[in-house]
């Protein structure tokens, strides 16, 4: 039996950066992870696809917008898929490679192997023990799949990133952010794309006003969406293609389909039977507010807990944990209803804290004001094919306190980090009218607003 100060059950962002942050303060600790170093988002999730849509804007930017310029390109041709693969799984291997070097500069032991519980602050690895006070599960997640006939034909995003060559057509099964950045990069890189939902539009969690202009240029861009389509079974046709039945009687044909409904926590194979753990219905660990188990001593943050499952989350808590355990930090309360995120469509989509309809329920409606800003950004209105940008404010309380940020449109990836602060921070809309503008900038329309 080995004994360590901190155990990481899971190599992703969670686990290396609580690990990490534990090994800085003289802690011996302890990664395990049965897969990829990385974990989803560098091998299967954030970094292949940012990668993936970098292509596509290229693309888009060479063969929309290049003549507007003066540009005057070949004409259109096919993507060269093989290499864009090569070049995106060579930038993978050198993180993983960043990695090791990060494990061997603060001395935090990595262990490649499938870990369970024993007990309660006892795992096993290929016949031999690991013991720790202090152990993190953070094992993350995987596609959820549900029990529909034919469902082993489909593919996920997972699968997606092994695809060596581009089908000509897709179905994207899914409504979620994953389904829908999914449905614009393979359509931008030339695949004729289709994306069914089960409502009436994708990302329905998100503003309402913002979704309505996405939905518009997918139409405009060639996505095929197809609402209120709920799938009932998948069928291989005699051409080797893919049928998907809908519930409400219709179908549609690919050569691939992708199902991205969603993630399912990897909880069930790790022995937690074997401890004291508290899960919920859905198979996520219950915690506090301060990522704390029922079981003293252990931990639980990132996609296991069904909050809000990115990778900079994860790595807060896991780094503010370590900071509590070995450096006597304050307990860090996370607050999970101002976290800033990107949604890598086309065009890319930032949001802060509440939506309208969010806020309103939370605040009512008389105590919440709205600001909106409809506008073409400069980069797309020299050319013929003007892509919309919109943007909202959304403010609370007399002070009008700035409780939502949200855009869409060109560059949009790349303004909301610093608006993030200023939630974070309470500003209020008169403090933002006070900000000198950046012009000329899409990103000024946050502090010019009326």
């Amino acid at each position: 039996m080995e004994r360590y100060d901190y155990i990481s059950i899971g190599g992703g962002s969670a686990g290396i950066a609580s690990a990490n942050r534990a090994a800085e303060y003289g802690a011996k600790a302890l990664i395990i992870e049965k897969r990829d170093v990385g974990g989803t988002c560098v091998n299967r999730g954030c970094v292949p696809k940012k990668i993936s849509w970098h292509g596509t804007m290229l693309r888009d930017q060479i063969n929309e917008y290049g003549s507007a310029y003066g540009l005057n390109f070949t004409e259109e041709g096919p993507v060269d898929y093989p290499v864009l693969k090569a070049n995106r799984d060579a930038y993978i291997d050198r993180i993983h490679g960043g990695y090791a070097s990060g494990f061997k500069s603060r001395g935090t032991h990595y262990l490649a192997g499938e870990a369970k519980f024993i007990d309660n602050h006892t795992v096993e690895v290929d016949g031999v023990q690991y013991i720790a006070p202090h152990i993190a599960i953070v094992p993350g997640g995987r596609p959820r799949l549900i029990d529909l006939p034919g469902i082993d034909l489909v593919d996920t995003s997972d699968d997606f990133f092994e695809w060596e060559t581009l089908p000509e057509s897709v179905l994207i099964i899914g409504a979620g952010y994953v389904a829908t950045e999914f449905a614009g990069v393979l359509n931008g890189l030339g695949v004729k794309t289709s994306q069914a939902v089960r409502h009436d539009r994708p990302l329905r969690g998100y503003d309402q006003a913002i979704i309505e202009v996405l939905v518009d240029e997918m139409k405009k861009t060639g996505i095929e969406l197809l609402t209120e389509s709920d799938p009932e079974s998948i069928e291989q046709l005699a051409d080797g293609s893919l049928r998907v039945n809908f519930k409400n009687g219709q179908h549609a044909d690919a050569e691939k389909v992708i199902y991205a409904i969603g993630r399912t926590p990897n909880t069930d194979n790790i022995g937690l039977e074997n401890t004291d753990v508290e899960l919920t219905k859905s198979g996520h660990i219950k915690v506090d507010d301060y990522h704390n188990t029922n079981v003293e001593g252990l931990y639980a943050f990132g996609d296991v807990i069904g909050k809000v499952e990115l990778t900079p989350v994860a790595i807060m808590a896991g780094r503010t944990l370590s900071d509590t355990i070995f450096n006597g930090a304050d307990p860090y309360l996370l607050d999970y209803d101002t976290v800033p995120t990107v949604i890598f469509t086309h065009p890319a989509i930032g949001s802060i804290g509440y939506s309208e309809e969010a806020a309103k329920e939370k605040f009512g409606a008389d105590k919440v004001k709205v600001y909106t800003s409809n506008f073409t950004p400069m980069y797309s209105a020299v050319s013929e094919n003007r892509q919309p940008a919109r943007f909202k404010l959304i403010t609370q309380g007399d002070d009008e306190v700035v409780v939502g940020v949200h855009g869409i449109g060109y560059a949009v990836e790349e303004m909301m980090q610093g608006f993030a602060v200023g939630v974070r921070l309470g500003l209020t809309k008169k403090q933002f009218d006070q900000t000198i503008a950046i012009h000329p900038t899409g990103a000024e329309e946050f502090v010019t607003m009326r």
